[in-house]
């Protein structure tokens, strides 16, 4: 088993900036990928962006692209998710989520290990 812990969820003004950290603990494994997610009240969960642990490949989602950046410490099984120039409509639940297979998805049903989620608020 896996457990993912997120964190570094808050109430931020538009324009600021945020890190989320998604802590891996458990089984931890140096292959596959971790994915940032995203839900707000009444939407589907969307992909935000992604990295697979080798850092060899990495996937924003085009609502992000240019303003959010993933980063992952392996020695720390930590991946990172760097959130700039903040906006109303970032504002969501945040989950990791982890994968086997040494690629990024924005597929949610290929993510077998699943954070509790952080809030986001993104003021304006």
């Amino acid at each position: 088993q896996v457990q993912l812990v997120e964190s570094g969820g808050g109430l931020v003004q538009a324009g600021g900036s945020l890190r989320l950290s998604c802590a891996a603990s458990g089984r931890t494994f140096s292959t596959g990928a971790v994915g940032w997610f995203r839900q707000a009240p009444g939407k589907e969960r969307e992909f935000v962006a992604g990295i697979t642990w080798s850092g060899d490949s990495i996937t924003y989602g085009d609502s992000v692209k240019g303003r959010f950046t993933i980063s992952r410490d392996n020695a720390k099984h930590t991946v990172y998710l760097q959130m700039n120039s903040l906006k109303p409509e970032d504002t969501a639940v945040y989950y990791c989520a982890a994968k086997f297979g040494q690629f990024v998805s924005d597929i949610t049903t290929l993510y077998t290990y699943w954070g509790q989620g952080t809030q986001v608020t993104v003021s304006s």
